[in-house]
């Protein structure tokens, strides 16, 4: 299986006002992802807007990623329901596309129990040959995954990786101690640096796709052990990550790359686009770390 580690952009879904996900606009972007030396795609994250986008056109953002990546670097497409068996589709769907890894998320409505969460995460790896990465955000979710639930999983031979957005690096540090084979990916939102430091292999974020170049560095930096000039770097950095969570997540991100050149259009209603003045403070912070 593929060894995954480094940064990985979660990738916004371009897409205009009628609803047809802009696939040229997507290609461009992963390219250039690359090219800035990236070391994974993730479409469908939540900077992706998955719980906006129907069926067609989560499945037009995957396959336009894979068409983009072409075999250069691995893509670990979202897979999200509150149905188990419209997951295990999911996942079958985005294999058969050619993506590289699931990573798994759980919608929810009424409240689950931790074992019917922890067959939902099951079902999914026990119905694809590729790395599974679990994905959990108890700011976004209303049925987390608990660290029995977690070490439990740990134990299936596809779930390999865990991408924790608790943004509590002491839960982090829980899950080396109780899985110690489960590889930890860390959002944004926790300081990848420092979880780096604690023994993280990267981190999946929104923010990537409008800094990537600098977060590389970053990586490249805590991966050489060179910490004086990676926390430097992760503190000049930490603005993109105020604004991102001062706004709206895709709005935020689709406003920057729109400032870089990139036709992304608007995040999919009820949400809304930055306003002028959110938009110009988005573009000062984007001048600000340019030179990084």
């Amino acid at each position: 299986m593929t060894d995954l580690h480094g940064v990985f952009p979660y990738l916004v879904s371009p897409i205009d006002a009628s609803g047809r996900i802009l696939t040229d606009v997507l290609g461009r972007l992963s390219s250039d992802l690359i090219d800035a030396g990236v070391h994974g795609l993730t479409p469908l994250g939540s900077t992706g807007e998955f719980a906006y986008l129907d069926r067609a056109q989560r499945s037009a953002v995957v396959q336009a990623t894979i068409e983009a990546a072409n075999g250069r670097v691995p893509v670990i497409a979202g897979v999200a329901s509150t149905a188990t068996a419209d997951a295990v589709d999911q996942a079958k769907a985005y294999q058969a596309l050619g993506a590289d890894g699931i990573l798994a998320i759980l919608e929810a409505y009424f409240p689950l129990k931790d074992a019917q969460i922890e067959a939902y995460f099951r079902a999914i790896a026990d119905a694809v040959d590729i790395p599974v990465v679990l994905y959990t955000n108890p700011q976004f979710q209303r049925s987390d995954l608990t660290l029995d639930v977690i070490a439990r999983l740990s134990a299936h031979p596809r779930i390999r990786y865990i991408k924790d957005a608790s943004t509590n690096t002491g839960r982090l540090l829980s899950i080396m101690n109780r899985a110690p084979d489960m590889k930890v990916f860390s959002a944004s939102a926790h300081i990848p640096a420092a979880v780096m430091l604690i023994g993280g292999v990267g981190w999946m974020a929104g923010p990537a796709c409008i800094v990537p170049r600098q977060s590389v560095r970053l990586y490249d930096l805590c991966r050489a052990g060179q910490w004086p000039e990676a926390l430097t770097l992760q503190r000049d950095l930490w603005r993109i990550n105020e604004a991102f969570a001062r706004f709206n997540l895709a709005a935020c991100i689709k406003a920057g790359l729109q400032i870089q050149g990139y036709a992304v259009g608007d995040p999919v209603p009820p949400q809304a686009a930055l306003s002028a003045d959110d938009r110009k403070a988005v573009e000062a912070i984007l001048a600000q770390v340019a030179n990084l």
